[in-house]
C-alpha cells in the first residue's frame, strides 16, 4: 500500500496551511512532528478527506482519493484532536454505535467493540459512562473507535496532548501494537512520542516537510552543532535567553551545564556532544524572546552578558472477570 501526496495545498485567505506538499508514505508508523501552527491538523484533515485541497492531489496505490470516495474511508481510522463522544454514553454503547454509523452492526460490531476494550484496558469499564473516564481513558477509547472497522491507514492527530507520562507511554505501546501492516501517521510536538515509536519522522514547518528519515538518521543535520557549556549558576538565565539552550542541569558546586544548538563554538569551554531528537526540533522550533532576536545556529551575540445493545454473547465473558460492571 502506497499513499502519496503530489504537490499538496491548502491555502485559507492568502496563508497556505499545507505549502506544495510531495510525500510518499508505505506500511509503517510516521511521526509528524511540528510546532503548533505548523500545518499537521490541516494534513491530516486533508488525508482523511475531510478538507478538499486547494491544489494538488492524495494518491492511494496511484488512484485519486476523491475518486475512491467511500472506498478510501473505508480503509480509514481516525483520531482528531479532542474527539468527539457523547458524555452519557456507556464506552461500549460508544462504540457500537461507531460500528452502526461504519456499517459494522449485529454480532460482528459487537465482537469487534468487546475485543478492542479489552486490548485498550478498558473491558472492565465497559458499562461505565465516558464522563467519569479521565483523560487516558478517553483517549483509549478514541483509538478504539479509531480501529473498529480494521483500517489500513491509521491517523491520529495530538493523541496524547494532556496526558501524563505514564499514560503516553501506554498510548504509545497500544499505536504499536496496532501498527502492524498499517500506515499509522501520529501527529505531535511532543518529541517523546515517536522517538521510540516511528520508524520514519516527517518534521514539518510553515505547511512544508523541512526534514524527512529515520530517528537515528534524522539528527544527522545537526551533527557539530550541540554543544555542553558550563556557566556560573547565577548567570545562567542571560545566556538562556540569548542561546538556542535544548537542555540544563544544575550542579551542587554552583555551576550550570547547558545543552546549547549552535553553528560555531558558542563559549570557550563548550564541547561538542551527539545531537538527539528533541534538539533538532529546538534547530527548527525555536522560540523569539520577548524583545529580542535570535539567529538559529549561531553562539552569543557580541552584547550577551498542547447505542444500541446488540447482544452480550461475546462480552459476557470478559465481563464476569470484571468487578463493578455496573454504571457508576
Amino acid at each position: 500500500m502506497e499513499l502519496k501526496t503530489v504537490e499538496l495545498t491548502k491555502q485559507y485567505g492568502k496563508k497556505k496551511a499545507v505549502n506544495h506538499m510531495s510525500v510518499t508514505l508505505n506500511a509503517g508508523v510516521y511521526g509528524l512532528l511540528g510546532a503548533n501552527g505548523a500545518g499537521k491538523t490541516t494534513l491530516m484533515r486533508l488525508l482523511c478527506a475531510l478538507q478538499r485541497p486547494t491544489e494538488g492531489r492524495i494518491l492511494l496505490d496511484g488512484k485519486n482519493i476523491e475518486k475512491l470516495g467511500e472506498g478510501y474511508r473505508d480503509l480509514l481510522g481516525y483520531l482528531p484532536q479532542g474527539f468527539g463522544y457523547y458524555p452519557d454514553f456507556r464506552a461500549i454503547d460508544f462504540l457500537r454505535y461507531i460500528a452502526a454509523l461504519k456499517g459494522l452492526e449485529g454480532k460482528a460490531g459487537e465482537r469487534r467493540a468487546w475485543e478492542l476494550l479489552e486490548e485498550v484496558g478498558l473491558s472492565c469499564e465497559a458499562r461505565h459512562r465516558i464522563k467519569t473516564f479521565s483523560g487516558g481513558m478517553k483517549q483509549r477509547l478514541g483509538i478504539a473507535q479509531a480501529m473498529l472497522n480494521d483500517p489500513r491507514i491509521l491517523i491520529l492527530d495530538e493523541p496524547t496532548t494532556g496526558l501524563d507520562p505514564k499514560e503516553r507511554v501506554r498510548f504509545r505501546n497500544l499505536i504499536s501494537a496496532f501498527s502492524k501492516g498499517r500506515i499509522v501517521i501520529l501527529s505531535t510536538h511532543i518529541v517523546s512520542d515517536v522517538e521510540f515509536i516511528a520508524e520514519r519522522i516527517l518534521v514539518m514547518k510553515s505547511g512544508q516537510i523541512v526534514h524527512y528519515g529515520r530517528p537515528g538518521e534524522i539528527t544527522s543535520e545537526i551533527q557539530g552543532q550541540v554543544w555542553e557549556c558550563v556557566v556560573p549558576a547565577g548567570h545562567a538565565d542571560r545566556y538562556v535567553a540569548e542561546l538556542n539552550v535544548s537542555n540544563l542541569r544544575n550542579e551542587r558546586d554552583g555551576r550550570t551545564v547547558l545543552r546549547v544548538i549552535a553553528g560555531e563554538r558558542p563559549m570557550g569551554n563548550a564541547r561538542l556532544v551527539e545531537p538527539n531528537l528533541e534538539d533538532l526540533y529546538l534547530y527548527y522550533f525555536r522560540e523569539q524572546p520577548a524583545g529580542g532576536r535570535r539567529a538559529r545556529g549561531r553562539g552569543l551575540s557580541e552584547d550577551a552578558s498542547g447505542a444500541e445493545e446488540c447482544g452480550r454473547d461475546f462480552g459476557s465473558d470478559v465481563e464476569s472477570q470484571c468487578e463493578g460492571g455496573d454504571e457508576r
